[in-house]
This record gives C-alpha cells, sequence and structure tokens, in this order.
C-alpha cells in the first residue's frame, strides 16, 4: 500500500481536492464569507442559523456510522459525484429565500448529502493515497487544496456581490441583498453540479484502493478500534479542533461588528482567511512528514490559544488593522494546522488501514459533535451578549477548546513515541 501514492494521476488528486470542498460551499462556505448577509437575507439571528448548523450535525452524526459501510462497499466517484449533484439541488432551494422552517429542513437533507454519502468515501480515498509514509502530504495536500477551493468560491462571491454596489462602503437596500445573494448560490450550485458529474465520469479508482474497498463493517472491527487508545484521543482532539474550525465563521461577522468594516470589507476578511488555509495545509503537511505530526498538531493548538486571547482581550479597534490582521493570520495558523493533522495521524496511531472506515466512523460520531452545539453556542454568547463583548465570549470558547486540544494532542504524542 506504500506504493499507492505514485501511482494516482495529478487528475485524480486535483479531482478529490476539488470535490472535497465543492459539496460544502453551499452549506458552510457561503455562510462563513458572507455570514452578515446572510442574516439579513433570511431575517434570521445568529442563534437560529446555529439551530440550522445543529439539525445538519443530528443528521451528519447518524450519517457517520452508517456511512462508513456504505464507503467499504461501493466506489468513491459513485458515493462522491451523486453527493456533490444533491448537494447542488439544495442550492435551489437555499436561493429561493426561504423560510426558517424550510431552512432546517435543507440543512437536515446537506447532513445526508454531504456525509453519509461523501464523507467516509473522501477520507478512506484520502489515507490510501498518501500510503504510510505521506499521510501529511495526503491530508496537507487534502485541506489546503480544499481551502484554495472554498477560497475561489469565496472570491467569486465577493465579485458577485461588489457588481450590486456603486461604490464602497455603501449599505445594500434588502432587495439589493437577496438579488446579490441569490445570484451567488446559483452560480455555486451550478459549479457544485458540474464538479459531481466529471467525479462521475472521470474519477478513477486503482486497482489497490478497490481491493481496500472491500473491507466490511464488523463488530469485531469495532471492538478493535474502541481498544486502541490514540481512538479516544482523536475523539477529544478531533472535538476540539473542530470547534475551532466553527469558529472561524464569525470572523467576517467579527470585522463588521468590531472592527466596523462594510458588507463588502467584511466578506473581504473572511476570503482572506480562505486562502490562509491552502498555505497552512501544504506547509504544514510537509513538514509534518518530516517529523511527527502529532508534534504540529499540538503547535497547532498552541497557535489556537495565543490567537484566541488576543482577539478576547479588547486589544483590537479600527485602528489597528495590522494587528487585527496579524491576529487572523496566528488563530488560522493553528486552526487549519489542526484541522490538517487530525487524520493524518491515524498511521502514527498505529490504526489499521483496512479498519479506515471503521475507525473514520467511529471517531467522527464524537469528533464532530460540534456540528450539533458549536452553532447554538455561538449564537447565544452573539445575540444574548450585545455588541463585542459576544465576540469576546466566543473567542475564550476557543481558548478553552483549545487548550483541552491540547492537552489530548500531547497526550497522543507521548502514546504515539512510546509506540
Amino acid at each position: 500500500m506504500q506504493s499507492t501514492t505514485r501511482y494516482q494521476s495529478p487528475f485524480y488528486i486535483i479531482l478529490l481536492v476539488l470535490a472535497g470542498e465543492a459539496v460544502f460551499i453551499l452549506p458552510f462556505v457561503l455562510a462563513r464569507v458572507f455570514r452578515a448577509t446572510v442574516l439579513d437575507v433570511f431575517q434570521i439571528t445568529n442563534t437560529e442559523l446555529g439551530y440550522c448548523f445543529s439539525i445538519y450535525g443530528i443528521v451528519a452524526l447518524i450519517s457517520y456510522i452508517i456511512g462508513g459501510p456504505l464507503a467499504d462497499k461501493y466506489p468513491p466517484k459513485n458515493l462522491m459525484g451523486i453527493g456533490l449533484i444533491l448537494t447542488a439541488l439544495g442550492g435551489i432551494v437555499y436561493a429561493s429565500n426561504p423560510s426558517l422552517l424550510t431552512l432546517q429542513v435543507l440543512y437536515g437533507f446537506w447532513g445526508f448529502t454531504t456525509i453519509f454519502l461523501f464523507w467516509a468515501a473522501m477520507i478512506k480515498a484520502t489515507r490510501v493515497w498518501g500510503g504510510a509514509s505521506n499521510q501529511g502530504k495526503a491530508f496537507g495536500f487534502l485541506d489546503g487544496g480544499r481551502g484554495l477551493v472554498g477560497a475561489s468560491f469565496g472570491l467569486l462571491g465577493v465579485v458577485i456581490f461588489s457588481l450590486f454596489i456603486v461604490e464602497d462602503n455603501v449599505v445594500l437596500t434588502s432587495a439589493q441583498q437577496v438579488e446579490a445573494f441569490q445570484t451567488i448560490v446559483y452560480a455555486s450550485s451550478a459549479i457544485v453540479a458540474l464538479v459531481g458529474i466529471i467525479v462521475l465520469l472521470f474519477l478513477k479508482t486503482n486497482v489497490a484502493q478497490q481491493e481496500n474497498n472491500t473491507q466490511t463493517i464488523t463488530l469485531d472491527a469495532i471492538k478493535t478500534v474502541l481498544k486502541l487508545p490514540s481512538v479516544w484521543l482523536l475523539m477529544v482532539i478531533i472535538l476540539c479542533a473542530y470547534v475551532g474550525y466553527k469558529i472561524t465563521d464569525i470572523f467576517s461577522l467579527y470585522a463588521k461588528d468590531v472592527m466596523n468594516y462594510s458588507e463588502v470589507d467584511a466578506a473581504k476578511t473572511g476570503t482572506f482567511l480562505l486562502f490562509i488555509r491552502p498555505l497552512v495545509g501544504v506547509i504544514v503537511g510537509f513538514l509534518a512528514d518530516r517529523s511527527r505530526a502529532s508534534l504540529y498538531l499540538c503547535m497547532g493548538f498552541a497557535l489556537s490559544i495565543i490567537g484566541a486571547i488576543l482577539f478576547a482581550s479588547d486589544i483590537l479597534s479600527e485602528d489597528t488593522t495590522v494587528l487585527f490582521f496579524l491576529t487572523i493570520i496566528i488563530t488560522a495558523l493553528g486552526i487549519y494546522a489542526a484541522r490538517v493533522l487530525y487524520f493524518a495521524v491515524m498511521q502514527e496511531g498505529k490504526i489499521p488501514l483496512k479498519l479506515t472506515g471503521t475507525a473514520v466512523g467511529i471517531i467522527s460520531f464524537i469528533g464532530y459533535t460540534p456540528d450539533i452545539f458549536a452553532g447554538p453556542m455561538i449564537g447565544y454568547y452573539l445575540d444574548g451578549i450585545p455588541g463585542k463583548e459576544g465576540h469576546f465570549a466566543v473567542f475564550w470558547m476557543l481558548a478553552i477548546f483549545s487548550a483541552v486540544g491540547l492537552v489530548a494532542s500531547i497526550a497522543f504524542y507521548r502514546f504515539a513515541r512510546r509506540e
């Protein structure tokens, strides 16, 4: 299995990366870059948007467990292609300015299309691609490439949004906001559907990967995975890292509410954040393969703590633009480094390749529970505590979860060295 990577064509890798982010554009990336606009267009609060994410998370939680066996039985291209096309169809509803109830149902639907059909197939294909010695590069390229795709979608959205205003700092009317956002959603949906069709037609599975996909989930396999200390530590590590990733959703809103940026400039801030992700992914991935991925995982959580404290310390204002963007960079480095590496350490944690599907399902079942509680918690602080203090509370939450993640990462590092 170590030699699998050399047989993968560049087109395969590019297509895997493109599909890996395109499927999450509609549920998450647009809301991250245009959060203030989303709240205005749908006339909802941060808490209500958080409930939509929670419904997504509940459906996803079930999908993680039962989606693993599906990925072991069917070729990745079928599951991923169908998931992309169905996700794109949801964009038609998203663009119709639905009610809150319809929006919640839509997010539940996306929880099914993006996780049950897509997630396990993508992670397993990536691990096979990386082999035994290139897990850092594999997941670094995957997450870094996904970041570049997400940033490109964000930039496209900003360009489309800018076409609806005459000059900077002009506040759009409600009708202009709706029209601009609908255009962005329709354009994104069309691209996601196109990627799905290309995946169905051209994402080829090599012989080695197909043999690996014949593994099935059994009770003995589940028991074996649950006996591994690294699996339990990864549950905590991913949970804490994913809370940090969810909090990146409010960076553009922080720019608008605390730094008093315009809607367009706030969206540009969110897009700038997205462009940091591919750089971190590639660089950290290469560094991790030269040392221990778990060591860089510890560093990532440490940077997240520093960035969170800076955001929560009330030293940022309209007059500290340079410090503001420096803080974004520090925090993003930490959050994205942890995100890149938390599946890359599976090899280091002695999790058998043939049990990847089982392990991913079990770890994700706990690790991605922030999809359920993080959104409402963030919304509770932002809506319940007026002004910048609400944002500060969110970043103190980031500091706490990052500290727990750091402790778990240190324990994982020590366990891996001992093994």
